[in-house]
């Protein structure tokens, strides 16, 4: 972005000497720019599947003594409970175990 400001304040407002500086200068900028984005981009690795769920909090759609359903994200999941929860409540996902959400009350 910051070469194309320099080009078109280049190109229409700075006389000759100065329109070859203000565009090394902003070619400049989105070096660093590119180099600090990928320098970040490297760094944060995605959490997909499980690993993702795990700390997340779900309301209980079906009581769960000690079965029941879950919404998460959006999404409806078998849930296990064994202190068991009621509809409404949240409830904060432990372990995912196949396809059926280990949760406890947070109470």
């Amino acid at each position: 972005m910051a070469l194309l400001v320099a080009i078109v304040l280049a190109l229409f407002f700075a006389p000759w000497p100065w329109n070859l500086i203000v565009v090394l200068a902003g070619l400049g900028i989105e070096v660093v720019e590119l180099t600090w984005g990928l320098r970040l981009a490297r760094r944060w690795r995605p959490q997909t599947g499980a690993e993702a769920m795990i700390g997340q909090v779900a309301r209980v759609v079906v009581p769960c003594h000690p079965s029941g359903q879950v919404r998460v994200s959006g999404e409806l999941w078998a849930a296990r409970c064994e202190e068991g929860a009621e509809t409404g409540e949240s409830v904060r996902i432990e372990r995912l175990e196949g396809l059926t959400l280990v949760v406890v009350p947070t109470r």
